[in-house]
This record gives structure tokens, C-alpha cells and sequence, in this order.
């Protein structure tokens, strides 16, 4: 099938180059120039796990292309996927700009049927929406239907997501457009894994409820680790009684700093926008994000009990990703924690192996180093934010005779208390 993506983000980048990679031939389509001539230069705007690669290969073989021009992008396009950013405002809803103007270009260019296909993350009914607007700037009347079919991509596991998905969901409002679906992505359909079609409305809320019930675990989890660190029980141990209980699980039950990212925090604060904009109670989604809030000013007040007071104290950080394996500085825990720090007086040193560029844009006058180690001379504590493989396994031998002060803060939970003590380090962890 011949398809284009509109938009070279994270999730219209990583679309296009599975939907290649499944023998289909992808224009994705940005208005940035700029970001443009980096992707036909094989430069990869975001890290994220064999995509490079990935992208390099389909460039090859003549079935992945990048372009500015929507015009010639959409031109013999079978299925066109708007995938452009839907951030929060200032008050929580979800900014329709960005898929508002691809509607109007879609409709000043549309000469042939096309399914329309919503992949952004967008509030119930935005999809109806998308359509009103298309007919409304069409300069030649021709035919197409809309879909809506949300991503469910992990940042790290991207590419192992969409090509072996738990489920594709798809939102339709007629039988060709369902028919055009289903031929596309009948290639990833799997036993329990199947292909769900559902009606537009139905398939927005599902990414919405989905990743709104996945924060929930995560601040849940959190909240109950408060409660285990006071009454002298261990939040892991907990974790695990919890999780084998098949109605609950195991995953997204992990204690520590909450969530970040680029489509928890913003999808739980439209959620919360829409309930009330329907007069619905949004206490349970209102109390997630207060939780997860809460959780990365708990670890500062760690640090400042452990150390009596912050100013002027060395701060050591392992990780400011949101989470291993992508450079993704989107609400990372990592930001707030750094900006208490500072706040506080303290002097902060800190090492990612991969998202240090893009922090140095929020934090240009910290300390970065070139490797774990360089960055825990004469610090008063390490904090490990980021549970990235290459922390997982330290020589606490090293820590130790780098350190000014014996203090490691586990935000994740990643050591073991007792084998982190046994090298003469003092262990504070989160609900432990």
C-alpha cells in the first residue's frame, strides 16, 4: 500500500519506518526543513533503539521517503496518518493547533479517496472534528473517510510495539475504511492478539483510558510505598504479594518517582479536562497526578534528611531520561528533582547515556560527566533516577572511595539494601 505520515515525531517517525519495514511505501511528511534534510541525511531526530538502522534500510530499498511538500506526500496515498503533537495547555486540554492546520492543508489538497487517519493522541471526537474541517477547505470535492487509531508505543520498546502488538485498535465509521484497515495491518494480526475495530468515538477513549489506568498503578503503587516506609514494611516485597494476584499483575506496580514522559502526564490532565467539561467527577485522575507530583519532592526531602541541609552540597545523578533506553527529557522526573536541588542551594553533577544534550537545553549550567564514575568525587550523595542496564550492576567499592559522604538514594529501587550497606554506603529507598 502506498501511505503518508504527517509529521516526524516520535510517533510519525516510528510508524512510518515499521509500516515500510512491512513492505508498504511511506512519504512522511514535516514542515520542518530543517529536521527534513537530517532524516535524508540518516540523522535521526529522537534515539530511540534500532530505528537508525531501521530507517537507513527502508531509505535504501526505496520504500521509506521524506518531504516538506503535504501536496506531493499525500498524492497517491492509500491511507494518510496525521501524527503531530497534541500538548497540554495551560489548563490541562489538549492543543488542537498543530492537527487543526494539517486538516485545512488536507483539505486544500485532498483529489482522490483517501482514509484520513488520526494517530495523535487526541480528546473524543476530535477525529468527527478533523472531517468537519477537511470538507469545509476542500477546493475539489472528493471523497474520504476518517479513522481514528491510536498508538501504543512504548519509548525504548518502540519498534517491538508496533510490530508485535498486544492489540491495534481502529476507529471507523464505515465499511471501506474498514476494509482499507484491516488490509494494512492484517500483516501484525497474531492469536490474542487480534485487530479491535470499534466506532471513532470509542477508540479515542481507549488511549486515553488506557494509559490514564497505567499512571493510576504507577501513583497507587507510590502512594502505598509512604505508607509501607512508616509502618516498616518493604514496598517490594508488597509489589510482589500484590502482583501475583492475576486480577491485578505485576507490571506498573514498581515504587519510585512516578511517571513522565510525553503521554502520561499530558493524557491524564486532558482526561481530566474532558470529565469535567462533561460534568464528570475527576477526583480518582485528579488525585494520580497530585501523587505523582508529591513522589519527586519525596526524594529531595531524603536527601535534605540524610544530609541535614543541601546548601552547598554535591549531588550526584545517574539518569534524567524519563525512563532507560530514549533521550526523552519530557516531564522526566529528573527535571523536577534537579530544579529542588538547586532551589535548595546544592551543586549538582550528573551522567545518561544518552540524554544529556537534550538536558543541557533545560539545565545548561549543571556539571555533566563523561562517565558514572567521574561525576561521584567528593558528592555527598548519589541519586540514581534513571534505571538505566549499565546502573544496575555498579562497583559499590568504587562508589564508596569516590564519595565525600556514604548516602545512595535508589529512586528506582534497582539495590539491594543490604548489599549496598555491606560496602559501608547508607541505602535510602523509596518506601523501603
Amino acid at each position: 500500500m502506498r501511505l503518508a505520515i504527517i509529521g516526524t515525531g516520535y510517533v510519525g517517525l516510528v510508524t512510518g519506518t515499521c509500516l515500510a519495514t512491512l513492505g508498504n511505501h511511506v512519504a512522511c511528511i514535516d514542515i520542518d526543513r530543517e529536521k527534513i534534510a537530517r532524516l535524508e541525511k540518516g540523522i535521526m531526530p529522537i534515539y530511540e533503539p534500532g530505528l537508525k538502522e531501521m530507517v537507513g534500510k527502508n531509505v535504501r530499498e526505496s520504500r521509506l521517503s521524506f518531504t516538506t511538500s503535504l501536496a506531493e506526500g499525500i498524492a497517491e496515498a492509500d491511507v494518510v496518518f496525521i501524527a503531530v503533537g497534541t500538548p497540554s495547555g495551560k489548563d490541562g486540554k489538549a492543543d488542537l493547533t498543530a492537527v487543526e492546520k494539517v486538516a485545512e492543508a488536507l483539505g486544500r489538497s485532498l483529489d482522490s479517496y483517501k482514509v484520513i487517519v488520526t494517530k495523535s493522541t487526541v480528546p473524543v471526537g476530535t477525529t468527527e472534528r478533523v472531517k468537519g474541517i477537511i470538507e469545509k477547505c476542500q477546493k475539489k470535492k472528493a471523497h474520504f473517510d476518517v479513522a481514528s487509531n491510536p498508538e501504543f508505543l512504548r519509548e525504548g520498546k518502540a519498534i517491538k510495539d508496533f510490530l508485535n502488538p498486544d492489540r491495534v485498535v481502529v476507529g471507523v465509521s464505515s465499511p471501506k475504511a474498514k476494509e482499507v484497515m484491516e488490509r494494512l495491518y492484517r500483516p501484525l494480526q497474531r492469536v490474542n492478539r487480534p485487530i479491535i475495530f470499534t466506532d471513532i468515538r470509542s477508540s479515542e477513549l481507549i488511549k486515553y483510558a488506557s494509559n490514564a489506568f497505567l499512571a493510576a498503578k504507577i501513583s497507587f503503587i507510590n502512594q502505598i510505598s509512604r505508607l509501607a516506609e512508616k509502618v516498616g514494611a518493604d514496598i517490594k516485597q508488597v509489589a510482589t504479594g500484590m502482583g501475583l494476584d492475576n486480577r491485578i499483575g505485576p507490571r506498573f506496580l514498581q515504587a519510585g518517582l512516578g511517571y513522565g514522559g510525553s503521554c502520561f502526564p499530558k493524557d491524564v490532565r486532558a482526561l481530566v479536562h474532558m470529565l469535567k467539561e462533561n460534568s464528570c467527577s475527576s477526583s480518582i485522575m485528579e488525585a494520580v497526578e497530585q501523587v505523582n507530583r508529591e513522589q519527586q519532592q519525596i526524594l529531595v526531602h531524603k536527601a535534605k534528611a540524610a544530609l541535614g541541609s543541601l546548601k552547598g552540597k554535591s549531588i550526584a545523578i545517574w539518569g534524567l531520561s524519563f525512563k532507560p533506553d530514549t533521550d526523552d527529557m519530557r516531564e522526566a522526573p529528573s527535571a523536577a528533582i534537579i530544579g529542588a536541588l538547586l532551589k535548595e542551594g546544592a551543586s549538582v553533577s550528573v551522567f545518561d547515556p544518552v540524554a544529556m544534550e537534550e538536558a543541557k537545553k533545560i539545565f545548561p549550567s549543571i556539571t555533566y560527566g563523561d562517565d558514572p564514575y567521574a561525576i561521584l568525587k567528593d558528592a555527598h550523595a548519589l541519586i540514581l533516577i534513571t534505571e538505566w542496564d549499565e546502573f544496575k550492576e555498579p562497583d559499590f567499592k568504587r562508589v564508596r572511595s569516590l564519595l565525600k559522604a556514604p548516602f545512595i538514594i535508589d529512586g528506582r529501587n534497582i539495590y539491594d539494601p543490604q548489599e549496598v550497606s555491606s560496602f559501608g554506603l547508607t541505602y535510602i529507598g523509596m518506601g523501603r
